[in-house]
């Protein structure tokens, strides 16, 4: 196994999962606070607002994964 793919295995996957998990924490817990707040229009905002930062996180964590799937095979096969 060279350098990259230690760095990739040792470091950054743990570091993607414990993002893709807070991202899903967040996400949830939007969905959580416009269920329970469908009254106050202001807690739901907020829920809005976290729903599209959990889909943002989430989208960007999964793409970071994917990208360094893509870099992993091209170096892994030169």
């Amino acid at each position: 196994m060279n350098l990259l793919q230690k760095i990739i295995v040792q470091i950054i996957n743990p570091v993607i999962v414990i993002l893709v998990t807070l991202a899903l924490v967040v996400f949830i817990w939007g969905i959580v606070q416009m269920i329970y707040s469908a009254n106050n229009e202001e807690k739901r905002t907020q829920g809005k607002k976290h729903l599209l930062w959990g889909l943002v996180g989430l989208f960007i964590m999964l793409t970071v994964r994917g990208l360094l799937a893509i870099i992993q095979n091209f170096w892994g096969s030169v």
